[in-house]
């Protein structure tokens, strides 16, 4: 996606998640197709994990009629409501609201699904977030607040927004429970979710899950990055790449060959290959069909 972008391929705006791939295959690989996320605009990750149709997502990012939301959507709004994907976000906080009346309707229900909100650091000082948040303790709802930690709210450094350095404390505030993790380790991030889903599922209400990360492109593809130093990405991608580290791990415990992961590494570009040549041969919608979907018509 960012190759494509930046030669030109892609209308609009992406941004790329690379480097925070943990928190989106460790927090949906606990989920069931009928649990609910709510995403951000740094939203392809959570997609995927989440059951997304690879190719159908592709179409999308460049605006023809197959893709997940018709062409409608772009890169900043993929939803799939057939998997529990309610939609990713342009508005920073934008899912607080809708995950946590998803939440409430389940309970309401009588179901025992769930629901994961993600966000971004720069999201935390949203009134949607505290708002969200108390209404969750208050009403117990089954629903998990994951906070993508990656230390800059779009070009601006957490420490300069942010009182609070850890903000899994402002949880107890609430009557959630709240837990800081290593976003980048999987493994962390597979045992501090599940125990937030067993909360949840269990009708023991919310979580806050503040798991550290970092991103390793600028807030969207092009950005200067005049707010960071080419030092810190670089080591960051050296010691805090979490498919690197997570190979490293499988291999040194045995569970993997290198043959194994490369196999794994080609069928996904292969996957991905067939993905992009899908949403480059279909077809733009019709634009007599622009205004399908704005107005709903009574009977």
């Amino acid at each position: 996606m960012e190759a494509l972008f930046k030669e030109g391929h892609l209308p609009g705006f992406v941004h790329s998640c690379a480097g925070q791939e943990a928190i989106a295959v460790g927090v949906c690989d606990l989920l069931t197709s009928t649990d609910y996320i709510t995403s951000t605009h740094r939203g392809h990750g959570h997609a995927i994990a989440k059951g997304v149709d690879p190719a159908a997502m592709f179409a999308e990012l460049y605006g023809r009629e197959t893709g997940v939301c018709r062409g409608r959507g772009g890169s900043m709004h993929v939803a799939d409501f057939s998997v529990g994907m309610l939609g990713a976000n342009g508005i920073v906080g934008g899912g607080f609201g809708i995950a946590t009346g998803a939440a409430f309707a389940i309970k309401y229900q009588r179901r025992s699904d769930i629901a994961i909100c993600f966000f971004g650091d720069g999201a935390v000082n949203k009134g949607t977030f505290h708002e969200a948040l108390n209404f969750a303790g208050v009403h117990r709802v089954p629903v998990i607040f994951v906070c993508e930690n990656n230390r800059y709210a779009q070009f601006t450094a957490a420490s300069r927004t942010t009182a609070v350095e850890d903000i899994s404390v402002r949880a107890a505030g609430y009557g959630v429970v709240g837990e800081t993790l290593n976003g980048n380790d999987i493994l962390s991030v597979l045992q501090s979710t599940e125990r937030a889903v067993k909360r949840a599922r269990s009708g023991e209400g919310a979580t806050l899950l503040n798991m550290l990360t970092y991103r390793f492109s600028g807030h969207y593809i092009g950005d200067a990055e005049e707010y960071r130093s080419k030092d810190e990405v670089a080591s960051s991608r050296d010691e805090r790449d979490p498919i690197t580290s997570f190979v490293t791990y499988v291999t040194a415990e045995g569970l993997l060959s290198l043959n194994d992961i490369n196999e794994i590494f080609s069928e996904v570009e292969s996957r991905l290959d067939r993905a992009h040549s899908f949403a480059v041969e279909s077809p733009p919608p019709d634009p007599s069909t622009a205004l399908n979907d704005v107005w709903t018509t009574r009977e």
